[in-house]
């Protein structure tokens, strides 16, 4: 399938960003968030350095601009968990509420960001009914922690993944699933990726991984510039937010698309190992190959987990030696995360990779942050 053209003009993008660092006259937020907002715009006018954050209010800015309504709602999804999205800020001295996206939308457009209840269940059954009756709506609901899908794995087995299937019912609902091991214990690291990976059939729905900024945002738009609906599943980072080498150009968001496959510049002649991964690790992968300078080592991202493009994958595998060992990576422990549905996927193909990641376990992750750290550069050292 041909990629959903879903860069704009740097003329629009630039003039977004400046109205999106606008306060108004008499308005005073709090100096760190007054400075961020104000270094986002500056990130856009030198076209280098944009953080996750900017691109995320950039994609909602575009669309909003286009006429299309934006709405996110969870538990924190006006500031973002992490601190990183303030795409409502406050007053200091007053508690007034000020949103720059609501004074972009056009067109009928509007802006709604809402701090939800604590019921993951009532609050995402809300709004996949939503998403329902809007369709020409980007409608979000964001897990505080991806894990807190848990509670509300009812409505996405019985209606998100299954609502097309069983009654015909499209729905382009988004969900923003933070998911990341960086030693937050056994409810604050996975999205339970594996979970979702069962529920995939038929192309009923997306899942996807996104490394950068830019791929956020082209992978916001195309939910939307796309000519039909389906649910979206985004497994979302949280130290990657704000990693240093995890930015994007302006360059990178006018002129690109949503890639479901990234592969590093390589030395194809040179590469006798090629490591498959998701998310936040490759960071760290691409680290340690650099700290050892090695040039053997390729690593390739899957940005869509599902529908996923085996033509793809082995286009690019064919471009290395036939003798190269395959291996796909993840911290998730081996029982979860996505190597069981990778596997499957490499054997239909006759690709032979082997696993590495966590050894089997009955919980997520642990709760030490040292036996973590242990663990982490064990992944990494293989």
């Amino acid at each position: 399938k041909a990629p959903v053209a879903t860069g704009i003009s740097a003329e629009i993008l630039l003039t977004l960003a400046r109205r999106l660092a606008e306060l108004p006259p008499g308005f005073i937020t709090h100096p760190k968030v007054h400075a961020l907002i104000q270094k986002r715009f500056e990130a856009v006018l030198k076209g280098q350095g944009i953080d996750w954050g900017n691109a995320e209010n950039l994609a909602y800015a575009t669309l909003l601009d286009q006429g299309i309504s934006v709405r996110i709602s969870g538990q924190d999804s006006q500031r973002g968990t992490f601190n990183h999205r303030h795409c409502v800020v406050i007053d200091s001295h007053n508690e007034r509420s000020y949103s720059a996206l609501d004074t972009i939308a056009c067109e009928g457009a509007g802006f709604q960001a809402w701090n939800s209840l604590l019921s993951e269940y009532g609050v995402l059954g809300f709004e996949y009914g939503y998403s329902l009756e809007t369709p020409h709506g980007l409608t979000i609901w964001e897990a505080q922690f991806g894990d807190f899908a848990n509670g509300a794995q009812v409505i996405i087995d019985q209606f998100i993944a299954s609502g097309e299937t069983k009654w015909n019912r499209a729905s382009g609902l988004v969900m923003l699933l933070p998911h990341g091991y960086e030693g937050q214990g056994g409810e604050h690291s996975s999205a339970r990726i594996e979970r979702f990976l069962q529920l995939c059939a038929g192309e009923n729905m997306v899942l996807a991984c996104p490394t950068t900024p830019a791929q956020m945002f082209h992978l916001l738009r195309r939910q939307m510039l796309q000519s039909f609906r389906k649910p979206l599943a985004v497994f979302t980072p949280k130290s990657l937010l704000r990693h240093p080498r995890c930015i994007s150009s302006s360059d990178e968001l006018t002129g690109g698309v949503f890639q479901t496959v990234i592969i590093d510049d390589a030395d194809f002649e040179a590469v006798k190992r090629i490591l498959f991964c998701s998310g936040k690790i490759y960071y760290e992968l691409a680290e340690e190959r650099e700290r050892l300078k090695c040039r053997d080592t390729a690593i390739i991202r899957m940005e869509q987990l599902y529908p996923l493009d085996m033509n793809e994958i082995k286009m690019l595998i064919s471009k290395y030696s036939a003798d190269c060992r395959l291996f796909w990576v993840q911290e998730e422990p081996e029982n979860m995360g996505s190597w069981h549905y990778m596997a499957r996927q490499f054997q239909k193909s006759a690709i032979s990779a082997g696993v590495i990641g966590r050894p089997e376990d009955s919980s997520p992750a642990v709760g030490s942050q040292r036996i973590h750290n242990e663990k982490q550069a064990a992944i990494i050292g293989k």
